[in-house]
C-alpha cells in the first residue's frame, strides 16, 4: 500500500510539472511577434540617448500586430537606485516602469521586464551580487499582483568578470529571490558570453518549469553594425560600411547552423525559446536589411519560437519619432513578408584541404599556459587540449599564405565536431598586426557528431598571405577538423533576371537543366554563353521571338548569357543544374 501511495504521489508531481512546463511554452507562444522599447529606459537616463518613452507607443506596436514589448531597463543610475544598503530603488523610477508596463498589458500586449547594463555588475560580480538581488526583490514584490502577461528576465548579455560559472550561481540565486514573491512568474533566462549563442554549452537552467531561455542574434555582426559608432575603438565599423545580405542559400545555411545548438537544446531540455534581440543597423543597405529581417523572423516562426525585434525607434528601428512615419518595408520584413526563394552562389574553389598525408601546411600555435596537440586521423586534423589556458587564441590552428583579391566574395566551409559540447572562432584574415580577421569572427558550437559549417564574406583589400584560423582555447574539449574549403563566389539570383530592368525579354528556366528559352521582345540581333572566366563559348542570331539554346553540353556550374545589338546590352547569369 504504501509503494502504491508513493507511486500516485510521484505522477501527481510528474503531472503538476507537465501543466507547468505546458504553460511556459502557452505563455511563449502568446508572446509571438515582440519588439525592443530600445534606447528608452537602458539609457543612463530616459532622455541621454534622445529617444524617450512615450505612452502612445504601446498602442501603436499593437496596432501594427504585434504582441509583447520587451523593455530594457538600467537600474543602476544613482537617480534609481542607491548603490549601498538596503539598495532601495528609486520609487519615482519604479513607478515609471509600472506606466510603461501598464500601457503595455492595457494594450493587449504582453511586457518583458529586465536589467539592462548593470556595468558594476559585470565589472565586479561578487562584491555587487547582494545589490542584484536586493533589486530583484524590490521589483518582485512591486508587481507580484500582475498577470501572466508580465514576465521577468533576470540579466541582458552577461559578460566581463560575470563568468559562466559564476552567472549560473547567479540564476539559481536570482530565481529563489523571486520564487519568494512569484512562484509561478514566468522568468527569462538568458546565456553568458554576452547574451549570445556562444553562451549556450555553459549554461545550466534551474529545475524549474516557468521559465523562457533567450538568446540575442546579430550575425553576421560586420552587417548588423557595419558604421556602429559604439562598436570597437568608433571607426571600426566604419570599414565594414556596404556589407550586404543577399539572402543566399549559403548565408541562409549559415543562419540554420547557427541556431542548430539551441534548437537542439531546446528539444533535449524541453524548454521553450524567445530570441529576446536581432536586428540590423540603419547604416546597412536598406533592402539587405529587409530581406536579412524577413528571413530571420519567418525561420524564428518556423522554429516555434517567439521573438523581440531590435528596437522601436531608434538607429534600428521601424518608427521615426521625428517625422512620425514607420520604415514600411522594415514593418513588412517583420509581420508581413512571405519566405521568398533564396538567391545562390556559384563557387570556384581557391583551396581545399588535403590531409591524407600531411597537415597540409596547418599548424598548432599555443600561447598562455595551453598544453596542446595536433595529429592528423582518417583524412581529419584532431587537436588534442589538455589545458586551453584563458584566452581563445592561445590554442591556434592557422593555415598561412592564402591569396586574397580585393572586391572579391568568398565563401568557406569545413566539417567539424569535439568529444562534447563546445564552441570555438574560425576566421580569414591577416597574418601578422593588426590581426584583422576579414570574415569576422565567426562562432560555431559543435558536438560529438560531425556537421558542416559555412561562412561568406567580401573581401575588402589584396592580401596574398592571409591565414586560416581556428581560436579553441579557453576550453579542454579536444576537436576534430576535416575538408575546408575556400571558394570565390559569385551571386546567382532567384530570377536570373537582375541585370535586365528595363527589357521586356525574358530568360528561363535558371536555373536550367537541358534548354534555354529567351523571348526576345526586345529585338536583339544575337546572344553569346560565356563561362565563368569571361570565355567565349558559343555564339549565334536570334529569332525576333522565341529562341532556344541546348544547355545539355554544358557542364554544372554559372554562366554567362548576353544578348546585344547596335545600341543595347543585357547581360544575366545563368546557372546549369
Amino acid at each position: 500500500m504504501r509503494l502504491s501511495l508513493t507511486f500516485f504521489f510521484f505522477l501527481i508531481v510528474l503531472a503538476i510539472n507537465a501543466q507547468n512546463r505546458e504553460h511556459a511554452f502557452e505563455v511563449n507562444k502568446r508572446l509571438g511577434r515582440g519588439i525592443n522599447y530600445g534606447n528608452m529606459f537602458e539609457a543612463p537616463s530616459e532622455q541621454a540617448w534622445g529617444n524617450p518613452w512615450k505612452p502612445e507607443y504601446a498602442r501603436m506596436v499593437a496596432t501594427l500586430g504585434f504582441k509583447h514589448v520587451r523593455i530594457p531597463i538600467r537600474w543602476e543610475p544613482a537617480e534609481r537606485s542607491s548603490a549601498t544598503l538596503p539598495y532601495t530603488i528609486n520609487p519615482a523610477f519604479l513607478n515609471r516602469i509600472k506606466q510603461a508596463v501598464d500601457s503595455a498589458l492595457n494594450n493587449g500586449l504582453h511586457a518583458i521586464i529586465n536589467m539592462h547594463h548593470h556595468d558594476s555588475l559585470f565589472a565586479n560580480p561578487d562584491l555587487r551580487k547582494a545589490r542584484f538581488l536586493a533589486q530583484w526583490k524590490q521589483i518582485s514584490v512591486f508587481f507580484k499582483d500582475y498577470p501572466d502577461r508580465l514576465l521577468f528576465e533576470l540579466l541582458n548579455e552577461p559578460h566581463g568578470n560575470l563568468t559562466p560559472e559564476k552567472w549560473n550561481i547567479f540564476i539559481s540565486d536570482a530565481l529563489k529571490t523571486i520564487r519568494e514573491d512569484n512562484p509561478s512568474r514566468i522568468v527569462v533566462i538568458g546565456t553568458s558570453e554576452w547574451g549570445g549563442l556562444g553562451g549556450l554549452p555553459y549554461i545550466k537552467l534551474p529545475d524549474d518549469e516557468n521559465i523562457i531561455l533567450t538568446v540575442h542574434y546579430y550575425n553576421p555582426f560586420q552587417f548588423t553594425h557595419q558604421g556602429a559608432s559604439w562598436v570597437g575603438n568608433g571607426t571600426e565599423a566604419n570599414a565594414w560600411l556596404g556589407t550586404k545580405w543577399n539572402d543566399s542559400e549559403t548565408e541562409r545555411e549559415v543562419v540554420q547552423q547557427d541556431f542548430a545548438p539551441l534548437k537542439a537544446f531546446g528539444i533535449k531540455h524541453k524548454i521553450p525559446v524567445h530570441i529576446g534581440e536581432f536586428g540590423a543597423y540603419s547604416k546597412a543597405d536598406q533592402k539587405s536589411r529587409v530581406k536579412w529581417t524577413t528571413y530571420l523572423s519567418r525561420y524564428l516562426e518556423s522554429l516555434g519560437w517567439s521573438w523581440a525585434y531590435w528596437e522601436f525607434s531608434a538607429g534600428f528601428g521601424i518608427y521615426d519619432p521625428n517625422f512620425r512615419t514607420y520604415k514600411q518595408d522594415l514593418v513588412n520584413a517583420l509581420l508581413h513578408n512571405p519566405m521568398p526563394e533564396p538567391a545562390r552562389y556559384i563557387g570556384a574553389t581557391v583551396y581545399k584541404s588535403n590531409f591524407t598525408a600531411t597537415t597540409d601546411g596547418w599548424n598548432l600555435f599555443k600561447q598562455g599556459n595551453a598544453v596542446s596537440s595536433l595529429s592528423r586521423i582518417n583524412n581529419s586534423l584532431v587537436v588534442e587540449i589538455s589545458n586551453g589556458s584563458t584566452e581563445s587564441w592561445h590554442v591556434q590552428l592557422v593555415k598561412n599564405n592564402i591569396q586574397l583579391k580585393a572586391g572579391k566574395k568568398y565563401r568557406y566551409s569545413f566539417k567539424a565536431k569535439a568529444q562534447g559540447s563546445r564552441s570555438f572562432s574560425s576566421y580569414i584574415g591577416m597574418n601578422a598586426s593588426p590581426w584583422t580577421a576579414y570574415s569576422g569572427y565567426n562562432n560555431v558550437t559543435v558536438s560529438d557528431t560531425f556537421a558542416v559549417y559555412t561562412f561568406v564574406f567580401d573581401q575588402i583589400s589584396n592580401d596574398n598571405t592571409a591565414r586560416l584560423a581556428f581560436d579553441f582555447g579557453k576550453s579542454d574539449v579536444d576537436v576534430t577538423i576535416s575538408d575546408f574549403l575556400l571558394e570565390e563566389v559569385v551571386l546567382q539570383w532567384p530570377t536570373g533576371t537582375e541585370n535586365i530592368t528595363g527589357f521586356k525579354t525574358t530568360i528561363f528556366p535558371n536555373p536550367v537543366s537541358d534548354r534555354l528559352h529567351i523571348q526576345n521582345l526586345d529585338n536583339f540581333n544575337e546572344y553569346a554563353i560565356l563561362n565563368i572566366q569571361g570565355g567565349i563559348l558559343e555564339t549565334s542570331l536570334l529569332n525576333k521571338y522565341h529562341n532556344q539554346i541546348d544547355f545539355t553540353k554544358y557542364t554544372p556550374g554559372l554562366y554567362f548569357i548576353t544578348l546585344s545589338s547596335e545600341n543595347k546590352k543585357l547581360v544575366s547569369k545563368i546557372v546549369k543544374k
